[in-house]
């Protein structure tokens, strides 16, 4: 094993962070634009430009030759932290609070796109600053190494494993030869699908600085809002079903969407994952319209349905927005709420969770092992889309698994161990683990209140979830070190 490439690292990293610097010349001038206070953002810039020149400059003569695995986990990582970190610089100096845990709480979780919020009174911050939550759950949701990717082609022989460490479960294997490319085509996709959702908000109810954020958290199924009351504010059917809908598109794997639009839709419907998916999203929305109509929580079906569509929909792509208090809908939708943020979008998408297609390699694997109990000399591959997996992805599949259970149950105890009860310790973690953002219970739309060590434990949540778990828990393997 080779010694870990660090001048590629350094090098990587500090591009990103001119990357960043020029997201926040974007923030800026929505700032002047509005007259806000600018010191912060100029602030912020310049701080992103020196770490991003100094580490750039650090790097400058590393070799992409030798880059494996292992450079690819630490780059991600470290990208996130050193992004988040820096990224509460305008938080911190702009009054919005003088709280550092609390900065890089929010900056976490905007990043992750977890969209679990801080602030209590979010209509009180500056525009910029609403607009800056947005823009970073933004890149949050399609990968800030994969935007970078996409703009500088730069990373030669690293890109490949750059782009495996940051990109959600099972990849699709025809966009594996040319990362660098398919990168810039996710990106026109992701590029085009927030204009087109910033287009039909703007046509509704919302004015186009809200159009603009709310596209913004939405395409990345972030879930921040410019709104004390969220989406709800709104008070529009309309604006409920357009979300509604692109949230559904988020929670695809996004790969698909580039072939259903380039002439190839029967690659969408053909996918096992997808149908998987939408049949989990109608099953689970008709299902909990079915308990409000029997509960008679709503006066109308087409409410009834809108309302169990939207919440559902939300919970299962990890966006997190909500236009009903869910707190209310208990025992029932609160399981149901559970088990959609646990298995959460498709692999490939801007969602957090276990992601479909391991929870179906899951059940089958389960289904399996069933029959082997009555004819224990079958032979029973596990296919995904008509395709025999190999034990050693099956075994990676179920270990993640397990792995993701644990981390999720430890978090919770954790949690439990500071102070916070049962329900909401299990929700907290589940949320912050799948990066769904509203939990159940005390810090449901707010998590300002939280102690110190229960928001550090939420920051190492979001990030190993946003990060698929193995990429940040296998840097604390003494192994990881060994050359």
């Amino acid at each position: 094993m080779h010694s870990i490439n660090h001048k590629f690292i350094t090098r990587i990293v500090g591009q990103m962070c001119l990357i960043e610097a020029l997201m926040m010349v974007i923030t800026t001038l929505v700032g002047i634009y509005y007259g806000d206070e600018l010191l912060p953002y100029f602030t912020a810039t310049f701080v992103y430009l020196l770490i991003g020149s100094l580490l750039l400059t650090r790097g400058r003569y590393a070799a992409n030759t030798k880059v494996g695995r292992r450079e690819g986990m630490l780059t991600v990582t470290l990208t996130w932290l050193t992004l988040s970190l820096l990224g509460t610089v305008p938080m911190l100096m702009s009054g919005a609070t003088d709280d550092f845990m609390s900065a890089l709480t929010e900056t976490i979780s905007g990043f992750t796109t977890t969209g679990a919020t801080v602030f209590d009174e979010v209509e009180q911050l500056p525009h910029a600053l609403l607009f800056w939550r947005s823009l970073m759950q933004w890149q949050g949701g399609i990968g800030i190494v994969v935007v970078t990717l996409a703009l500088l082609p730069i990373f030669g022989g690293g890109a490949s494993q750059i782009y495996n460490a940051e990109t959600t479960g099972i990849t699709h294997d025809r966009f594996l030869p040319r990362i660098k490319d398919v990168a810039r085509r996710l990106m026109i996709v992701y590029a085009a699908e927030t204009l087109l959702l910033i287009l039909l908000l703007w046509l509704g109810p919302m004015g186009l600085f809200d159009a603009i954020c709310h596209a913004l958290s939405c395409i990345s199924t972030g879930g921040y809002s410019t709104r004390n009351e969220g989406i709800s504010s709104f008070d529009s059917a309309y604006v409920e079903y357009v979300l509604s809908g692109f949230m559904f598109l988020g929670g695809l794997n996004i790969a698909l969407i580039f072939f259903a639009l380039t002439g190839k839709p029967r690659q969408l419907f053909q996918d096992e994952e997808f149908r998987w998916f939408s049949a989990l999203m109608l099953g689970a929305s008709l299902a909990t319209a079915f308990w409000l109509w029997h509960e008679g929580v709503y006066a109308s079906i087409e409410e009834t349905f809108r309302k169990a569509l939207f919440q559902v929909v939300s919970l299962g792509t990890s966006t997190g927005f909500l236009t009903a208090d869910i707190t209310s809908w208990k025992p029932f939708f609160w399981m149901l709420a559970l088990l959609v943020m646990f298995v959460n979008g498709c692999a490939g998408s801007t969602s957090g969770g276990l992601k479909v297609s391991r929870f179906v390699v899951l059940l089958k694997n389960l289904y399996n092992e069933f029959k082997k109990q009555v004819q224990p000399h079958l032979l029973t591959p596990v296919l995904l889309n008509g395709k025999q997996l190999s034990i050693s992805v099956v075994h990676q599949i179920l270990a993640f698994c397990v792995l993701y259970i644990l981390l999720l149950f430890a978090g919770a105890m954790l949690l439990m161990l500071d102070g916070n009860n049962f329900i909401s310790g299990i929700s907290i973690s589940c949320s912050a683990l799948s990066n769904s953002g509203p939990g159940i219970g005390e810090y449901m739309s707010n998590i300002g209140e939280a102690s110190d060590f229960s928001k550090g434990m939420m920051c190492f949540l979001m990030l190993a979830g946003r990060l698929e778990v193995f990429t940040v828990i296998g840097i604390f393997s003494p192994h990881f070190w060994r050359r």
